[in-house]
C-alpha cells in the first residue's frame, strides 16, 4: 500500500461505511474507515498472492511470499495515527494488517493486528513518538528483510500479541517479485514500474475480484516482461510525445504483450481466462476512455477479440502453468 493511500481518506472507503461511522473523529478517522481499508488491502493481497505464486515459473525475479500484507503506523498522518493504532492493534511501528486465507502466514498462525518486533532477528522499531515523521520507510525496510530472505527458508517473525511475545516460523511459497499497492487519486488508473504494481482505489468499489485480477495481471505482466526497463533502454518518451511515431508504436507493442501474458497469468492462477475478454467488453469503456482513449492501447473491442482467441487456446491446454511464447520477448530489445 502506498504512503499516499495511508495518509488521506479514500472517498469510496468513506462512502462504504455508514454515514455516522464514516464521520471523522477528533483524533482521526472512524473504525469503519480502517476496517474498510483493511478489506480492500486484503482483496488486493489475496489476488497478488494467487497470481505471483502460481506464476513463479514465469518469473526470473523471485521472492518469498508470506500472504501477509504489512503496514507501519508511521504511514498514517498525525490526525489519523491515534485511531489507526487502536484499529490495527499496533504495539510496535510495523504490524500485520491482514492475512491471506490459507496462505503461509495463516497456516503458521499469524493473525491480523499482530505487531512485528523482529523479522529473522532483524529488530523492527518500537512504537513511534509524536516527532517521528510520516512515511513508509519502516514498512519498506521490513518488506526488504522478507524479500532478501532465502527462498523456501522459513521466515522467523517475533510477534507482539495481547501483551505476549511470540516466535512464529512462516514457511513461504516462492512467487514473482513485485509489490502491489492501491493508489489514491488515480480512479481507475493502473501502472507498473518494474517493481511495483499500482491500481486505483475505484476498482475496489463495484468491481469483482476476478475483474480486479484482470487489471493486476496485466500490470504484473509489464513487470515480468521488464517493459519499463526496456522502454527506457530504447529511449522512449512516455510524456506528451508518447503517442507519436516510434514512441507510440513501441508502447503499444508492450501493451499488447502485457495483455497476452496477462491472460496466461490469470489462467495459471486458476481464474477463468474468459474473464479478460469479458472484462474488456463489459467494462473497457470505463477504463480506456472510449473515443478519447490513448492510441498507445488497442481499443477495448480489439483487446477483447485478441484475448478471446487466446482464452480458447488456453482452454485447450490442460497443463499448468502454461509458459507462453510471449515470455521469450523479455530479453529482446525494443526497436
Amino acid at each position: 500500500m502506498s504512503t499516499i493511500a495511508r495518509l488521506l481518506p479514500l472517498a469510496l472507503l468513506a462512502a462504504a461505511a455508514p454515514p455516522a461511522e464514516a464521520a471523522r473523529a477528533d483524533d482521526g478517522l472512524s473504525p469503519a474507515f480502517f476496517e474498510t481499508l483493511r478489506t480492500a488491502d486484503l482483496r488486493m493481497a489475496t489476488i497478488a498472492y494467487r497470481l505471483t505464486t502460481a506464476n513463479a515459473a514465469l518469473c526470473d525475479q523471485l521472492q518469498p511470499q508470506l500472504g501477509m500484507p504489512i503496514h507501519a503506523l508511521t504511514q498514517y498522518g498525525p490526525a489519523a495515527r491515534g485511531r489507526a493504532a487502536v484499529a490495527f492493534g499496533f504495539a510496535s511501528t510495523v504490524g500485520v494488517e491482514a492475512v491471506v486465507a490459507n496462505g503461509p502466514a495463516d497456516r503458521a498462525g499469524v493473525r491480523a493486528n499482530d505487531s512485528i518486533a523482529a523479522i529473522n532477528d532483524v529488530a523492527q522499531p518500537p512504537l513511534p513518538d509524536s516527532t517521528t515523521p510520516e512515511g513508509a520507510a519502516a514498512r519498506d525496510a521490513a518488506e526488504a528483510v522478507i524479500v532478501r530472505s532465502p527462498l523456501e527458508r522459513p521466515v522467523r517473525l517475533t510477534i507482539l500479541r495481547g501483551g505476549r511475545r511470540l516466535s512464529i516460523m512462516v514457511k513461504p511459497v516462492t512467487g514473482c517479485r513485485s509489490r502491489f499497492e492501491i493508489l489514491l487519486g488515480s480512479g481507475l488508473g493502473a501502472t507498473a514500474d518494474g517493481a511495483i504494481v499500482q491500481i486505483g482505489e475505484r476498482f475496489f468499489d463495484g468491481y469483482t475480484d476476478e475483474e480486479i485480477a484482470v487489471v493486476v495481471s496485466h500490470e504484473l505482466a509489464h513487470n515480468i516482461l521488464r517493459h519499463r526497463e526496456r522502454l527506457d533502454a530504447a529511449k522512449i518518451n512516455r510524456g506528451l510525445l508518447a503517442e507519436l511515431g516510434r514512441n507510440g508504436r513501441l508502447i503499444r507493442e508492450t501493451e499488447d504483450q502485457a495483455d497476452l501474458l496477462g491472460i496466461y497469468l490469470l489462467a495459471n492462477a486458476g481464474y477463468d481466462p474468459m474473464a479478460a475478454p469479458r472484462f474488456w467488453r463489459q467494462k473497457g469503456g470505463n477504463i480506456d476512455g472510449g473515443l478519447f482513449r490513448s492510441r498507445t492501447h488497442a481499443s477495448s473491442k480489439a483487446r477483447a477479440d485478441v484475448l478471446e482467441a487466446a482464452a480458447r487456446e488456453i482452454a485447450a491446454t490442460p497443463t499448468r502453468p502454461i509458459i507462453p511464447p510471449v515470455l521469450a520477448t523479455r530479453d529482446v530489445p525494443l526497436r
